[in-house]
């Protein structure tokens, strides 16, 4: 059994639903500080960090990603034990295989094998794993990106393990990532006999043709790296349970998934005019996950295309599809961020499942890019 794929089992094993990290960060630091890694935990509340750095001079490479999974699901649809890791027709099954358990392990076997052949290599390279990218993603990353800045350390460029291939590994990276913003919005009302409607007042019938009008408007039309931005309505909720009350509040959840051509504070005013159309009363709080961000073709990219034609011969593409990572806390710093990672096909799936040969792949398109960074230039 090859390092990588016994590192994998031995993390997938371990059952970290978020934000629990149930040792899979002290397994990695275990193997990191073996090769001259300087190891830190960082823990937030109830979410553990690790930052791990070899070397005290630029440039500085980055590998991050998370330990901690989604839940597993009913139990009994699964094949094999979710936490139990198997091998069947050349994969490993199991929560986390490719999200992104099989990514820190390739991680890891890269940087030991790119030591082991270049000990004195230029720069540094550092690991930043959280137990926090699968929940509310608060006391993780972010923090740590925090804690950095404020002691001066910064990243030049950025390697997210997230899953990022569609049909075979290194056909997609991902060299950015829309921004995400939240809103909930409360209709007022009141409520009274559905006999009655001159006694009440129907929140729905009040804001049905103000939301239509949010879920048909056209915001922007994307650009050369970006999709339109999309609007959608998340939860929808109203009601006393019975038929003949009017209810007096309707709760609403959207989402929009924005682009470069729109701020957080453009999109806030523009709903709000739309909502102050409707003539009815309202309260409206908003979460912002993350803004959008574009790393171009530039160092990183170069490198992870050379790396991926190497060593699977495949021409990659640049995507900025998809929903939020890690690398919306780590772009604002000015680092690069790209992400690479196994197929995405069955990430938060019942069988979820990483092909084991790529997974040996993409140990050695991680080694190639350190090369390509931390040895030419």
């Amino acid at each position: 059994m090859s390092s990588t794929l016994q590192l994998a089992r031995d993390l997938i094993g371990r059952r970290s639903v978020t934000p629990e990290d149930a040792g899979c960060q002290a397994l990695m630091a275990e193997r990191l500080a073996a090769i001259g890694f300087h190891i830190e935990h960082m823990p937030f509340g109830e979410v553990s960090n690790l930052w791990a750095r070899r070397g005290t001079t630029g440039p500085l490479l980055c590998l991050a990603g998370h330990t901690d999974v989604v839940p597993s699901g009913p139990l009994d649809q699964w094949t094999s034990d979710p936490f139990s890791p198997t091998v069947r027709d050349g994969r490993l099954y199991g929560r986390g295989a490719a999200d992104m358990k099989g990514s820190l392990a390739a991680m890891v076997t890269a940087v030991e094998s790119f030591v082991a052949e270049h000990p004195d290599h230029r720069g540094s390279i550092a690991f930043l794993i959280t137990s926090d990218e699968e929940g509310p993603s608060v006391n993780g990353t972010v923090k740590v990106v925090e804690r950095l800045q404020a002691r001066g350390e910064q990243i030049d460029y950025a390697l997210v393990g997230e899953p990022s291939c569609r049909e075979r590994l290194g056909d997609t990276i991902k060299n950015g990532r829309r921004g995400s913003l939240s809103g909930r919005l409360t209709v007022h009302g009141k409520q009274g006999h559905v006999a009655y409607p001159q006694l009440a007042k129907n929140p729905f019938h009040a804001s049905v043709q103000t939301l239509s009008a949010l879920c048909s408007e056209i915001w922007d039309a994307g650009n050369e790296h970006f999709p339109p931005t999309s609007f959608q309505i998340a939860n929808l909720n109203m009601g006393t349970g019975a038929e003949n009350v009017i209810p007096g509040r309707l709760e609403a959840q959207f989402n929009l998934r924005f682009s470069t051509e729109l701020t957080p504070e453009a999109i806030k005013t523009r709903i709000e005019q739309i909502l102050d159309t409707g003539g009815f009363d309202y309260e409206i709080a908003w979460r912002l996950s993350g803004n959008p961000f574009l790393t171009p073709a530039g160092e990183l990219v170069e490198a992870a295309r050379a790396a991926i034609l190497a060593v699977t011969g495949v021409q990659t593409e640049l995507s900025t599809a998809g929903g939020t990572s890690d690398g919306r806390f780590i772009a604002p710093t000015g680092a690069q961020v790209l992400e690479l990672g196994p197929l995405n096909a069955t990430i938060h799936q019942i069988d979820e499942c990483v092909n084991i040969e790529e997974l040996e792949q993409l140990s050695r398109i991680y080694a190639r890019i350190l090369g390509h960074l931390l040895l030419e230039g």
